[in-house]
């Protein structure tokens, strides 16, 4: 049985789609308004990564928390639930 976070985390699993459930609204508001990203720290699967001077975004690892929503201070992010038969898949361990 998972006893951590991270052991629970491995037993998630995921059926992407090619098309991201996430997007970033303006990558210019991510460059010149938002100094602590704090997308990159809310979000618990590691979605969001700051390279540069660009937000990328890893949907296919996206555990669909929502957090990233509550998380941006500039209501940034569109986030939408995957399309049917696809997104994340829990099991029970």
């Amino acid at each position: 049985m998972a006893k951590t976070v991270e052991e629970k985390q491995y037993l998630v699993r995921f059926r992407c789609d090619t098309k991201s459930h996430l997007e970033i609204k303006d990558h210019n508001v991510c460059m010149t308004q938002c100094p602590d990203k704090d997308c990159t720290i809310f979000c618990p699967a590691e979605v969001y990564k700051w390279e540069g001077d660009r937000m990328f975004v890893g949907y296919e690892g996206c555990h669909e928390c929502g957090s990233c929503r509550i998380g941006c201070g500039f209501d940034n992010i569109k986030w939408e639930y995957p399309k049917g038969g696809h997104g994340i898949v829990f099991r029970l361990a």
